[in-house]
């Protein structure tokens, strides 16, 4: 019951925002209003059908309360599939547990997760000397917990292995949390604006932390939001047993209730999306041959909306949001800068110890492989850590309970999905760069020279880019901080006037226009003005490495964008010798990868050693990174450090294996669930005064591989890397790319 009156006010509000959604939709696309041309290029087909990780790990199983070994595979679509051993993973032998991670936090403590329990059961708690609801066999635990959902235990032998671990589980979730398709431009933001409008109803402003996963798990974790304090309240009292039963009890009444919410939710929320597609050719129509008069009334109703509300919008502005949002911006700039920085160096140093290798190992019959491991560099969960990492430093204080901003979660998710994003371009830019170069080259030397040289060149177009994405993300998080606080500010004085503003629209066009939508609009154009003055004066303070907003690059490359278009990149084919044009269409994409992107990091690449000595070479802070002239000077480096002969070369461990299309849980591509983010289509971004800073270059830090111990797959229990014509072991089997077998289990 609960449910179905949830989803019905819900649906009523999207239907209204999906006409409004459609009408920008449609706008945009007759006007164009794009924003500055990227410089990277953009890998149009994704990486797929590679194993991002796969190991052992000890999962506890509740129904007969025992720990037990189990093989888990990382798909690259994120999915946890766990396998009752390795062995049953190579047999195709359907998976024990699916687990879609949307909304799940990742705790590597038992009393963190004991604080989260009792929290959630307030009134029933062990009493002290008591066994606590969990007990974890070793000291490295991962628990995966959702305040509505069944928990997951799992734990490992090692510090390491825990880090590792942690690291894989956090990029699922994140990846998983951003379930809403950027692709879909009428169907996401009429969504988003529409959780927003309902929650809004309830007066509940400000950022929301469950706005994660897909619209069924979304909409899921709504209704929850309402449904658990009632079914709480009423429950619990019947609880019967000891504390840690109580409590054991309440986690599976709760996951049972969600399962069941689930199952109403997305059925009656396919019946909205159904009904609005059925209508979508009948308004489209309209808006195309109407537009110019659906404009003119937009306008209309905004002047009168403006008249009313921007007086007091100002005031409210200028005594409440302007004092704070250099503040604000000094926050999220600082953790974000040092995130983005180090993402360049990560990809300097993967570059420039690729290259070292190729002029030690060999020349160009090495390359293929490297360049195999490096086109999976962003999606590489342990070497982004210390990219992801830097934005763990985000904290508003004070200014978090000021803006009613419950968590700053989501805005630590969102730049860390922008920065795999902006090493995936750069990485995809390099290789379709240097692919093209391949047929001039003459030996090693010219083989070095010109890596080094696409380096440059690709370290240039990253500065450029991630100083355009990062000005856009803190624009938008500043909107997505300022304008809910501005609404529940001015919603006692303004609210309630707002239905005399209906009748100014005109009847055909009530589907594209609303009130409520327009008032946004004019609130955020309050704010605007200074949220852009704040970011321009950003820009000049050199110490964040943000380019100005009239530095353009025009043109600097005018083919890049050409070779954007072919056939992507196949190292793998390159390898085999047959050409990239001869192939099946259906062999174009990435049909096999390494069996897995994550290698032991303790070891070094084999001339690893040398990279020290090279990195002292590079020229002062304010220069971009350059590499030794030529190939002599590296060589003469690289004497200087003893090698060891190819016996003491480390074993590489790539926890994996490969999984041919189709394997995993539902692909949940990155998404914006940035509520109020998608008002910025409509916003003109002024450009600043022409000035043309050059921005300061990251030096990397000198690192050195050490040479240690590697384990085999047989103390480790995770899988070393497929040659040529070995067996691979198949893809886990139970899984769609529908997401239909996802939500077996949450």
């Amino acid at each position: 019951e609960r449910t179905g009156k949830v989803l019905g006010e819900f649906c009523r509000c999207y239907q209204e925002q999906f006409g409004v959604a459609l009408f920008s939709s449609v706008r945009y696309e007759i006007e164009g209003n794009g924003g500055p041309q990227a410089q990277l290029l953009h890998r149009k087909v994704p990486l797929e059908d590679h194993v991002i990780y796969s190991g052992n790990l000890f999962q506890y199983i509740e129904e007969n309360k025992k720990w037990r070994n189990r093989f888990c595979v990382v798909p690259h679509n994120y999915g946890l599939v766990l396998y009752e051993n390795k062995l049953a993973y190579e047999r195709e032998l359907p998976p024990r547990v699916l687990v879609n991670s949307a909304g799940y936090k990742i705790l590597t403590s038992v009393d963190q997760y004991l604080e989260l329990v009792n929290s959630s059961l307030p009134g029933v708690t062990p009493k002290s000397g008591h066994s606590p609801i969990l007990k974890c066999p070793t000291d490295f635990p991962l628990i995966l917990w959702h305040p509505y959902a069944r928990h997951y235990y799992f734990c490992v032998m090692t510090g390491k292995e825990q880090e590792k671990w942690r690291a894989v589980f956090q990029d699922c979730v994140r990846h998983c949390n951003n379930g809403i398709s950027e692709d879909s431009k009428v169907e996401a933001p009429a969504f988003t604006d529409a959780v927003r409008m309902y929650r809004q109803s309830k007066e509940q402003y400000g950022t929301w932390d469950m706005l994660c996963g897909n619209e069924t798990q979304v909409l899921s974790n709504l209704v929850m939001e309402e449904l658990l304090p009632e079914l709480r309240t009423t429950i619990s009292p019947r609880l019967k047993g000891k504390a840690q039963e109580r409590q054991r009890t309440w986690i599976q009444i709760s996951d049972a209730v969600y399962r069941m919410v689930y199952e109403q939710t997305k059925a009656q929320y396919d019946a909205v999306m159904a009904k609005c597609e059925q209508e979508r050719p009948q308004m489209e129509s309209t808006i195309r041959t109407d537009m110019d008069q659906i404009i003119t009334s937009k306008e209309h109703l905004a002047s009168k909306i403006r008249a009313f509300v921007l007086p007091k919008a100002e005031i409210c502005v200028r005594n409440h949001v302007q004092p704070y949002i250099s503040s604000i911006l000094e926050a999220l700039m600082t953790p974000t800068s040092q995130g983005f920085a180090e993402v360049r160096e990560v990809f300097f140093k993967e570059v420039t110890d690729m290259n070292m290798n190729i002029v030690n190992e060999g020349g160009p019959e090495k390359l293929v492989e490297y360049m195999e491991k490096l086109s999976h560099l962003a999606f590489h969960p342990v070497k982004m850590q210390s990219c992801y990492e830097k934005m763990d430093q985000l904290k508003l204080e004070g200014l978090q309970q000021r803006f009613d901003v419950s968590s700053t979660s989501v805005f630590k998710q969102r730049a860390q999905i922008h920065m795999r994003q902006q090493m995936d371009d750069a990485v995809y830019t390099f290789e379709t760069l240097l692919h093209q170069e391949l047929g001039k080259l003459q030996g090693k030397d010219d083989l070095c020279k010109s890596i080094q040289r696409i380096l440059e060149r690709v370290l240039k177009k990253y500065d450029y880019d991630s100083s355009t994405v990062r000005k856009k993300f803190f624009r938008e998080a500043l909107l997505q901080i300022t304008i809910p606080f501005l609404l529940k500010k001015l919603a006692p004085t303004c609210k309630g006037e707002l239905a005399k503003f209906q009748e100014l629209i005109f009847e055909d066009f009530a589907s594209f226009i609303l009130v409520e939508n327009t008032y946004e609009e004019v609130v955020l154009q309050s704010v605007m003005k200074d949220i852009m003055q704040a970011v321009k004066e950003a820009a000049v303070q050199r110490k964040h490495n943000l380019y100005r907003d009239s530095m353009v690059l025009h043109n600097s490359d005018p083919n890049l964008h050409l070779l954007g278009e072919g056939v992507p990149v196949e190292w793998g084919e390159e390898q085999s010798g047959q050409p990239a044009a001869e192939l099946p269409a259906d062999r174009r994409r990435r049909a096999k990868q390494v069996v897995s992107v994550i290698q032991d990091d303790e070891g070094a690449l084999p001339f690893e050693a040398g990279a020290e000595v090279l990195l002292q070479q590079e020229p002062a802070p304010g220069a971009p990174p350059s590499s030794p002239d030529g190939v002599g000077a590296i060589r003469a480096a690289l004497a200087k450090e003893p090698l060891g002969d190819g016996g003491e070369a480390e074993e590489r461990l790539t926890n994996g294996a490969d999984v041919p299309s189709g394997a995993g849980v539902q692909h949940a591509a990155p998404a914006s669930p940035v509520s109020g983010a998608n008002v910025l289509s409509e916003v003109q971004v002024p450009h600043a005064t022409p000035a043309s800073p050059t921005p300061r270059a990251e030096t990397p830090s000198p690192s050195a591989g050490t040479a240690c111990h590697q384990p085999s797959d047989k103390e480790t229990g995770e899988e070393v890397a497929l040659r040529g014509g070995e067996h691979s072991p198949p893809q886990p089997r139970g899984t769609t790319e529908s997401g239909e077998g996802v939500q077996t289990e949450f």
